[in-house]
């Protein structure tokens, strides 16, 4: 019976952990202090790596947009293109993750001089368990399809960004509903100084 109600109990903790929410405003991230889960995404060279893993090996930026074909998500890749070096001399490395599929991850960076790698999370279950995940609007539907290869099933995002120590513990997080809101790079590098102080 006690181990009937234990498995009762985890399997509403994973259920209710991974829901794609009605609304961006919706969502339920997860919080400072917590730790991110361990799942793989996929490299634009479709190479499959842990999340934990790339973070045991040193601190990161976790980046979370829309996809390459979100005018937004790319003047904020390009954004924080911009300060990678500084971003690289505190420390930190960037991980940028999206829905898109790693063929769309390659055209991304060829269409931007990006020093840092775009990670393909095109089925969401990244996105689903950091609570980002939210139906998207019917009229990005078959387009999403298309662009995650096929996997994404009708969601999208809420644009974040994380900052991770490398025991996977989230340290800060800046998320916004608006998908036109981003945290701006002064101000990340700002967040990023006060950590490599302590």
């Amino acid at each position: 019976m006690k181990i009937n109600y234990i498995i009762l109990l985890l399997f509403i903790s994973v259920s209710t952990f991974a829901q794609i929410a009605e609304s961006a405003e919706e969502i339920s991230p997860l919080l400072i202090g917590e730790k991110i889960p361990e799942i793989e995404i996929t490299s634009a060279e479709s190479r499959k790596i842990s999340l934990g893993e790339l973070v045991r090996n040193q601190p990161a930026i976790l980046l979370f947009y829309r996809g390459g074909w979100c005018p937004f998500c790319n003047a904020h890749l390009a954004e924080v293109g911009e300060i990678t070096a500084e971003i690289k001399a505190l420390g930190y490395q960037i991980i940028a993750v999206s829905p898109d599929s790693p063929e769309q991850l390659k055209a991304s960076l060829a269409e931007q001089d990006l020093d840092y790698e775009l990670f393909s999370d095109a089925d969401g279950t990244l996105t689903q368990a950091m609570g980002l995940a939210f139906k998207s609007p019917e009229k990005y539907g078959s387009m999403l399809g298309n662009v995650s290869g096929g996997k994404n099933t009708g969601f999208l995002p809420v644009p974040a960004l994380f900052v991770l120590g490398t025991e996977g513990t989230i340290l800060f997080e800046y998320i916004s509903p608006n998908y036109k809101q981003r945290i701006a790079a002064p101000l990340l590098l700002e967040v990023l100084k006060h950590f490599s102080s302590k």
